[in-house]
């Protein structure tokens, strides 16, 4: 062997390279948590302290605990009105997601399993549906609702709410993936009805996907402020997302902490409806993501 010849080079492990990936997308996910989880832990911090100092010192780290004390200030401001809130809140999110949930675990399951005609006509008018902003039939809605006067009628806030597009795509989806079409059809020659099949057969092999998409929609219906502020002005009526925004714009008749307290005690449905259902929607998510 010549002393001149050239010694070739080994390949690069790609252990260096993976490491670098995974620094890169676990900083990514660092910052992202921090971006979201910051402006929660200072709503913690601040409810926590004594009354009339959620402003003031570290606005990242306890300074004394009066949480029980502001919880009583919260339930005494206007006789208590705050709780009511948080219960009109619970009864929009609870009927309107249980309504919401049926409809589109029906409406998914028809376009998933039935032939008939403008089935992909259907279904394209859904897609497209998902992707109009909700903002845009406020106004449409309110002049509807004001001609058949429901105004300061819970029905103003309920009736929107069962329609949702996206909780329809998703139960086509999982309708389609999760209840084979053999199971069906084997149950049809056993003599069930179509209703028995839907409520014995494909709802618990969609369970999933319904838990999903019933989060889904508890959460759009408890975030969702602008229509209820314009249909509903009956204090006693109004959800808490309302009724919070009104206590921020008038700061001079409602102090300004129980704003702050009042918003981290209106988190506590979400997370409780969060942990409850976990299990059933983390599956559920996980299953979308493979199909």
């Amino acid at each position: 062997m010549s002393a001149g010849r050239a010694v070739p080079s080994r390949p690069r492990s790609g252990r260096d390279t993976t490491f670098t990936s995974r620094a890169v997308v676990m900083l990514l996910l660092t910052l992202s948590s921090l971006y979201f989880l910051l402006p929660l832990w200072w709503l913690f911090v601040s409810a926590t302290k004594p009354f009339g100092e959620q402003f003031s010192g570290n606005g990242l780290w306890f300074d004394g605990f009066g949480l029980f004390h502001n919880i009583a200030e919260l339930t005494a401001q206007s006789d208590g009105i705050f709780w009511r809130w948080m219960l009109n809140s619970v009864a929009y999110c609870g009927i309107g997601a249980l309504a919401g949930t049926a409809l589109s675990a029906l409406a998914g399951y028809t376009i998933a399993k039935y032939e008939f005609r403008g089935r992909g006509v259907l279904f394209g008018a859904v897609l497209a549906a998902v992707l109009v902003p909700k903002i845009l039939f406020t106004l449409p809605l309110y002049l509807m609702f004001s001609g058949v006067h429901l105004i300061d009628n819970p029905l103003a806030v309920l009736l929107p709410s069962v329609v949702s597009p996206f909780g329809v795509y998703l139960a086509r989806v999982f309708a389609a993936q999760s209840v084979p079409d053999e199971v069906v059809e084997a149950c049809r020659l056993d003599g069930a009805g179509e209703l028995r099949i839907f409520r014995s057969v494909a709802v618990p092999m969609m369970l999933p996907a319904l838990v999903t998409i019933f989060l889904f929609q508890f959460v759009d219906i408890w975030n969702n402020y602008l229509l209820p502020a314009m249909v509903l002005g009956d204090d006693h009526l109004q959800p808490v997302t309302v009724g919070l925004v009104g206590w921020n714009a008038s700061h001079v008749a409602v102090p300004p902490p129980l704003v702050v307290i009042g918003s981290l005690v209106s988190i506590v449905p979400l997370l409780a409806a969060f942990l409850a259902l976990q299990r059933f929607w983390r599956s559920g998510m996980t299953a979308g993501a493979i199909k």
